[in-house]
């Protein structure tokens, strides 16, 4: 069983829930997760490097260079393929106020890895 996703911390929740093409037939949905959408947000728009970025987003390098992958693949899939860009779920908590709905418990505290459970 592989262990569970370390919640990666992004800004804020976007204010649009995704994109529709226009002048054209529909042909399905794309997912594209918050943390793929706020690694795309930080290369591109706000222009860090990948380290910082990783940084910030609270993962490895790596592990930010996966996403970000991931993220520009969904990205360019719904604009080639005319699919809706959905933008929801992912593994996140938001970085500011410590409350996302990734990994968080009813009661508002965050989740410990490592700990057993009793």
């Amino acid at each position: 069983m592989p262990r569970p996703k370390r919640p990666r911390c992004i800004s804020a929740r976007p204010e649009t829930k995704g994109f529709i093409p226009r002048g054209t037939i529909e042909t399905g949905e794309v997912i594209l997760s918050l943390e793929e959408l706020e690694a795309v947000r930080l290369i591109d728009y706000e222009g860090f490097d990948q380290s910082g970025a990783a940084a910030i987003m609270n993962v490895s390098r790596q592990t930010f260079g996966r996403i970000l992958k991931q993220a520009r693949y969904n990205i360019a899939k719904a604009l080639v393929t005319a699919k809706r860009l959905t933008i929801q779920g992912g593994c996140y908590e938001m970085r500011r106020c410590g409350r996302g709905k990734g990994r968080m418990r009813i009661d508002g505290q965050r989740k410990r890895y490592g700990q057993n459970k009793r």
